[in-house]
């Protein structure tokens, strides 16, 4: 009885019989696109779960950006903190939650240096994924640091003329617009080569963009020069349309450019982002 289990312990392993024993069970459909980029998303969110120091800049930030702004120019740009805010907070919430779009290409490149991707390239899934899921991940650290603003200016002030509707509204633009934000970064993240570079480059193109805007002051008080460069500026749009709606005086004519503008940046900066994803 030995001697018959030692032979077949030793016998080689057929072709048939391993084919019968991988096909023993009914073998599971493939996830489809949306399935398995809701799951790369679920993942994103673990990960603040295990590390909540991550929600440092959707929490803290947020708060001390609508506090250190409201009473440093509320009174000399407005005369009145209360009336200062009414017109700040539209744009202090993109500037934020804007801001914190970089992330992303952060943790697309952090993935890459550990080695993350290469496995998850191994797997049998619609390809862009992974990429999609973090970018849904992220929109949840988006809705929270909109929520955190609008909290805060509540209990300062604030009063938006659009009622709940209007809030929603123009918080759903917000983020909308920056989850097409967003892509931007997942190809600096693809293509640079360091964490820390992709943060330079973050910062160097979001500062100016946001503070060179419509957050703080109107366009009509600048230089021509600058005044030129702010009225082409995305995020002064996306600023005039979150005012409007939160205001309730919703711009059409600047909702439907952020719209459009946020799909082109999808078309643009998604291909060049797969395209890097797949050859990297």
């Amino acid at each position: 009885m030995n001697a018959t289990t030692a032979e077949q312990a030793s016998a080689p392993v057929t072709e048939d019989a391993l084919r019968s024993v991988l096909l023993a069970g009914e073998r599971p459909s493939r996830p489809g696109p949306v399935l398995t980029s809701l799951t790369f998303g679920w993942r994103a969110l673990l990960k603040i779960k295990h590390v909540p120091e991550q929600l440092v800049d959707v929490t803290m930030f947020p708060i001390m950006f609508t506090l250190m702004f409201t009473y440093l120019f509320g009174g000399a740009l407005a005369g009145s903190v209360t009336d200062y805010l009414q017109f700040l907070l539209p744009g202090i919430m993109v500037q934020s939650v804007i801001m914190i779009t970089m992330y992303t290409g952060l943790g697309v490149n952090q993935d890459i240096a550990k080695g993350v991707f290469d496995r998850i390239r191994t797997l049998p899934i619609w390809r862009p994924a992974a990429i999609v899921g973090a970018l849904f991940g992220d929109v949840f650290r988006y809705i929270m640091a909109a929520a955190v603003i609008t909290v805060v200016g509540l209990v300062l002030g604030f009063r938006p003329g659009g009622g709940v509707v209007g809030v929603v509204i123009a918080i759903a633009l917000v983020v909308g617009f920056s989850f097409a934000f967003s892509w931007i970064w997942t190809m600096f993240g693809l293509l640079l080569r360091s964490e820390k570079s992709v943060m330079g480059v973050s910062m160097m193109v979001l500062f100016p963009l946001t503070f060179l805007s419509n957050v703080f002051v109107e366009p009509d008080t600048m230089p021509g020069w600058l005044r030129a460069f702010t009225e082409v500026n995305p995020i002064t749009h996306l600023v005039a349309a979150t005012r409007g709606l939160m205001q309730g005086n919703p711009d059409a004519g600047e909702i439907t450019w952020v719209l459009v503008s946020g799909l082109v940046i999808i078309a643009v900066f998604g291909s060049l982002t797969m395209r890097l994803y797949n050859r990297k």
